[in-house]
């Protein structure tokens, strides 16, 4: 490759230091802007950031896609060497002190992020008839139940309220905790655990057991708090094996493999939390996020009340504005061309889902808060075999929750400024504060 191609391949420091960093991700206007800038001048960029390996960043809906649905090209896990490769993006010294303590991978939980097929499917089929729409229907009562009670608490309040943490943050935790059968009163350390996961380079979200500012401190924690979620998910194994019930931590915990044994626990471990974590987190993100736009228009608002069949289309509306999940890293196993670049064995992709959700090409005036789209082509659970298991579970939640809580809203103001979670994985508003008006 030339200097001159090199060059041309190359994003400017501030604009990949804006995207990559999690610090980038505190000012959203910013961030967007960034993701613009690349679209319109270097969609298949390289980012070069001092501590960091060298990535391609891809902010086209398209090129995503052509990402996602080859797995065997584009590994999660690393291919045919499991565990070379992070599906999620970290800096050296991170990376490095996961292989010091797990025997040289990186591969740190058995969890469907970390798989490739065939591997991934077996994984996945463990839980995926439950989370089928047919399935999840009949859990629909219990999760309106939470919703009423969730929405009564809220009118109890004189309307003035921070929103994220007041109220989004807590109904999808109490609704996975319930499916799970998770006692009540565990459900703050379930939130506690959730925010020190994905909020590894987050200040407000440090642990006191890991020293702040080191260059490996966000992998430390991430590994801390997952022992944490294994020490109390191992309880929680054990009693469904012991004594089966008719929910989901029983299905999990009583799968076995081919042979006719149970999975090691560590899979369950796993399942258990990517779907304590990433199942109310993103949830949360997404209804604070819908509701702050619906606040900000009020005839979008006011259609809404009249109208609950919107409730769906309001959902994937939020899921495309919010895209909680803002990356997942893959790497090529084999040479490939994409957009005209000549991708090398070994080079490594983060995937932009913000990005590709406000991309004109795949989805017309996309800085548009517009419920009213059809169709809405977003991409916020990914794409292919790794599209999110529970994505059906999300979308049941939201709607739900918009039939039951915005026939109560007359208006909704925002009244300080917002500031968003420092993540660049998992993460959306992390205040909001408000002033609402209910209806009589």
């Amino acid at each position: 490759m030339s200097t001159t191609e090199q060059a041309t391949e190359l994003i400017p420091d501030t604009v990949a230091r804006q995207i990559v960093l999690p610090e980038g991700h505190r000012d959203n206007d910013a961030l967007f802007e960034a993701y613009r800038w690349l679209r319109e001048n270097n969609p298949l960029g390289r980012a070069e950031i001092e501590g960091y390996d060298p990535i391609w960043l891809v902010s086209k809906h398209a090129d995503i896609m052509e990402i996602e649905r080859q797995p065997g090209i584009f590994t999660s896990a690393g291919g045919e060497d499991k565990g070379s490769v992070n599906p999620i993006l970290a800096n050296q010294a991170g990376d490095q002190f996961t292989k010091s303590i797990n025997n040289g991978s990186l591969r740190i939980l058995e969890t469907l992020t970390y798989l490739d097929p065939p591997e991934h499917t077996a994984i996945k089929d463990i839980a995926l008839d439950w989370f089928r729409p047919t399935n999840l229907a009949k859990w629909e009562t219990v999760i309106r139940d939470l919703a009423k009670a969730a929405v009564g608490r809220l009118r109890e309040t004189d309307g003035r309220v921070d929103f994220v943490k007041d109220f989004a943050l807590h109904y999808p935790l109490h609704v996975i905790m319930s499916l799970f059968g998770v006692p009540e009163e565990d459900e703050p350390r379930m939130m506690a655990l959730t925010q020190e996961f994905f909020g590894t380079a987050d200040p407000d979200a440090a642990r006191e057991d890991v020293e702040p500012l080191t260059p490996d401190a966000a992998a430390k924690q991430w590994v801390a708090t997952i022992q944490d979620f294994y020490a109390y998910f191992e309880r929680l194994l054990q009693d469904r094996r012991a004594n089966p019930r008719d929910d989901l931590a029983t299905i999990i915990s009583v799968a076995r493999d081919e042979s006719g044994e149970y999975y090691p626990n560590e899979v369950a471990y796993g399942y258990f939390i990517a779907i304590a974590t990433a199942g109310h987190d993103t949830t949360s993100s997404t209804l604070a996020g819908g509701m702050l736009e619906l606040g900000r228009n009020p005839e979008l608002l006011a259609k809404a009340k009249a109208d609950l069949a919107l409730a769906p289309h309001i959902v994937n509306e939020s899921l495309r504005w919010a895209s909680p999940v803002k990356h997942f890293m893959r790497q090529a196993t084999q040479d490939y061309t994409l957009r005209g670049r000549d991708i090398k064995k070994g080079d490594r992709f983060m995937l932009l889902y913000q990005s590709g959700n406000r991309d004109a090409d795949a989805i017309p005036d996309p800085d548009r808060f517009d419920y009213t789209r059809r169709p809405n082509k977003h991409i916020a659970f990914g794409y292919g075999p790794h599209m999110c298991i529970g994505q059906h579970l999300a979308k049941l939640e939201l709607r739900i929750m918009f039939e039951e809580l915005l026939p109560h809203i007359e208006s909704l103001e925002l009244v300080d400024d917002t500031k968003m979670i420092q993540t660049n994985f998992v993460g959306g508003l992390k205040n909001m504060p408000v002033k609402i008006e209910f209806t009589g």
